[in-house]
């Protein structure tokens, strides 16, 4: 299956992989530096939920702290670099659709889920778990998660430092580039959430593309 986001990919680099992950479902894959993940929001309004580890040493990960640090923005846009928590660049994001993505709204899980929208939804599966299961085949747990990146997720900051989670400002077939700067693990929850519009209560998959010069 061919897409204008694929095709104009595979018109740069080589496509090495090329997946696509159900809803609901956890995803992991090495990404070579100087390889480029492409993440395709396939249906819209679809959240991937992201985190990344070092390669040759997994104490080495995704830091929220120091990406917002960094760059002084807690909004993610073309041009922002993802740091390590060793201060180390991780991810270049060299282009996207979508004008800015959250780094702050976190990972759904089944305790936020009942104290958000009641003991009803104890059952309902999260990101946390999808996490869990990706991370269990390096041989990581809960202690190794972090704050994740939410890439197509709208989180409103207002002016007095209330944030929500609304409507996603994504479309079918839009796009998140980013460019390894090390080699490393990539890991998506594909958004199980279905109490708050930040799927469009809905969802859908997702489609992963690593590219780069085989």
């Amino acid at each position: 299956m061919s897409t204008p986001a694929v095709a104009a990919l595979a018109g740069l680099a080589t496509i090495l992989l090329d997946e696509v992950v159900p809803p609901r479902a956890p995803w992991s894959h090495l990404v070579r530096k100087g390889e480029t993940l492409r993440i395709i929001d396939l249906e819209g309004n679809q959240s991937a939920d992201f985190l990344m580890y070092a390669a040759a040493d997994d104490a080495e990960r995704y830091s929220a702290q120091d990406t917002i640090a960094a760059q002084r923005n807690v909004y993610l846009r073309s041009g922002s670099m993802l740091y390590s928590n060793e201060g180390n660049p991780m991810a270049l994001l060299t282009g996207t659709d979508v004008a800015y993505h959250d780094t702050i709204g976190g990972a759904c899980s089944c305790e936020s889920n009942t104290l958000r929208y009641g003991f009803h939804t104890l059952a309902h599966h999260a990101c946390v778990e999808n996490f869990l299961e990706a991370n269990l085949r390096y041989g990581r747990g809960k202690r190794d998660m972090v704050s994740n990146i939410n890439w197509f997720m709208n989180v409103p900051v207002e002016a007095d430092g209330a944030l929500g989670i609304v409507d996603g400002i994504s479309a079918p077939g839009l796009h998140v580039d980013l460019l390894a700067q090390m080699d490393l693990v990539a890991v998506v929850s594909n958004c199980p959430q279905i109490n708050n519009p930040c799927n469009a209560f809905n969802p859908t998959a997702l489609r992963m593309v690593i590219a780069g010069r085989s």
